[in-house]
């Protein structure tokens, strides 16, 4: 299997630029544009979830979209200007996981908000949209499962990015190598942690299903 390259000279400017992108804080500037700070409101937290709580289901909505997208766009896009291929797929599989990467990073920990960010759900996903699809469709079709039979959105979240290693090194590793299957067992682990506060509540019985006012 072929293992994860390090970028050299000038490509490291795509993990720069990735991480740039992802730290820009798209539910807390829809918030302020409102005269809301998301900071103050529910859990605290300035990705989809709690946007839709606090300016309502569509803007919620459209933070899960710029999300996501911030994080298919420097895997599927960035990494290749920086490339003599046209194609980051084609041209460096290595360099397109990283920019995305960074990106989820950035959303986690971004600059611009002191580096106190997100849970990197739907930016990580986005990732993997621009990596192979497949592995995101059928780890939503985890999470679809997941939050219908239980309620809990937050453990859904959880199943389905503990699902994307299995997927990607059983459907993909072959294919690919082993840098996708990499990116997901560091997403899967990133997404348990930062849900470590939804996993207390669940083990006590805390946790709010999702049609309820939950704080995940």
């Amino acid at each position: 299997l072929a293992t994860l390259t390090l970028p050299t000279g000038f490509a490291w400017n795509a993990v720069l630029l990735g991480y740039l992108l992802g730290s820009i804080p798209f539910g807390y500037v829809l918030a302020r544009l409102k005269g809301v700070d998301l900071r103050s409101i529910g859990s605290g937290n300035i990705g989809a979830t709690n946007t839709g709580r606090a300016l309502g289901k569509p803007l919620g909505f459209l933070a899960f979209f710029l999300d996501f997208a911030k994080g298919w766009f420097p895997a599927a896009f960035v990494a290749g200007w920086f490339l003599n291929d046209s194609a980051a797929l084609t041209g460096n599989l290595s360099l397109a996981v990283l920019a995305g990467a960074a990106a989820v990073a950035g959303h986690v920990w971004p600059i611009f908000l002191g580096f106190k960010g997100g849970k990197a759900v739907a930016t990580g996903c986005g990732v993997l949209v621009a990596l192979d699809p497949t592995i995101f469709v059928l780890g939503g079709a985890v999470f679809l499962i997941t939050a219908f039979s239980t309620g809990f959105v937050s453990l859904a979240s959880i199943v389905m990015g503990l699902s994307f290693p299995v997927i990607a090194w059983q459907v993909m590793g072959e294919e690919y190598g082993s840098e996708v299957p990499l990116y997901c067992v560091a997403f899967a682990l990133l997404v348990l942690w930062r849900h470590k506060d939804n996993l207390k509540r669940l083990m006590g019985g805390l946790e709010p299903r999702w049609r309820g006012r939950s704080k995940d």
